[in-house]
């Protein structure tokens, strides 16, 4: 009876003890997979998600009807490099598609528009603004760009909390009349909406475009290309840190004035 129990088993291909072992051991879930959902899970957590963008009325365009689309962690942002919800639309009649470029807690940390980085109230560049602040005693608002992403993550936790107390708006705006008023006379809120125009058709450069007025790109020769401000950086405009855009307004705030001075003299 045992030597035909023992054949059976063999034809049946029955799992032995030893199988049904390592079986039993290989569906067992692992400690390190539970640890990397729970990571995962946690990391989750702090990505950012919002119903509306922030951005000034250069960045939304002529056009009073403003249909978005929206991606809810769509791309990570340039700053702080957390997922956040990207949104996309048609910047006017003759502007060109625009997307947000930096998450709106960091936005709201520096009072600056998702798209193109400038000022919200006084429409300059991060630059401009700190200088002036800076210079007229109201403190400093470029702080310095954190490289690991542990203190990545506590900038933007501290951005956060600020920005719930309300001390994150302080850093941005002025607290005395002489910076107000400096503040005032160089701002530029009107719509540029120049700046929405579709990019340069880089085959029209080359002399080889033929779709004519049906290009979606801008039919015009590029600037030389060691123009300073065909290197723009995402970080370096939030940061205030070699802004060409700010360069030239300052350089023309000092000739400005040094114009001024000479004529009083006179």
């Amino acid at each position: 009876f045992s030597q035909n129990h023992k054949t059976n088993a063999k034809s049946n291909n029955l799992p032995t003890q030893r199988q049904r072992h390592h079986q039993h051991h290989h569906h067992r879930p692992s400690s390190i997979t539970i640890m990397t959902s729970i990571k995962r899970d946690d990391s989750k957590q702090k990505w950012e998600e919002t119903e509306f963008p922030l951005v000034c009325e250069t960045c939304l365009g002529d056009n009073p009807y403003v249909r978005m689309t929206k991606e809810a962690h769509g791309k990570k942002c340039k700053i702080c490099e957390i997922p956040f919800t990207v949104f996309a639309w048609q910047a006017g009649t003759r502007g060109r598609l625009k997307k947000v470029e930096i998450c709106r807690t960091c936005a709201r940390s520096k009072n600056v528009c998702q798209v193109c980085i400038y000022d919200l109230q006084y429409g300059l560049p991060v630059q401009v603004r700190d200088r002036v602040l800076a210079e007229e005693g109201c403190g400093d608002a470029v702080v310095a760009v954190p490289q690991s992403d542990a203190n990545r993550s506590w900038m933007t936790a501290q951005s956060e909390r600020d920005i719930e107390q309300g001390k994150a708006i302080r850093g941005c705006v002025p607290t005395n009349s002489a910076a107000a008023m400096k503040l005032q006379g160089m701002a530029r809120m009107e719509p540029r909406y120049e700046r929405n125009l579709p990019k340069l058709c880089s085959f029209f450069a080359k002399g080889e475009c033929n779709r004519g007025a049906l290009c979606p790109f801008r039919h015009e020769m590029p600037r030389d290309r060691n123009d300073p401000l065909s290197k723009q950086n995402t970080k370096d405009r939030f940061f205030g840190n070699n802004d060409p855009v700010a360069g030239g307004m300052m350089k023309r705030q000092k000739e400005k004035a040094e114009k001024r001075r000479a004529e009083l003299k006179a």
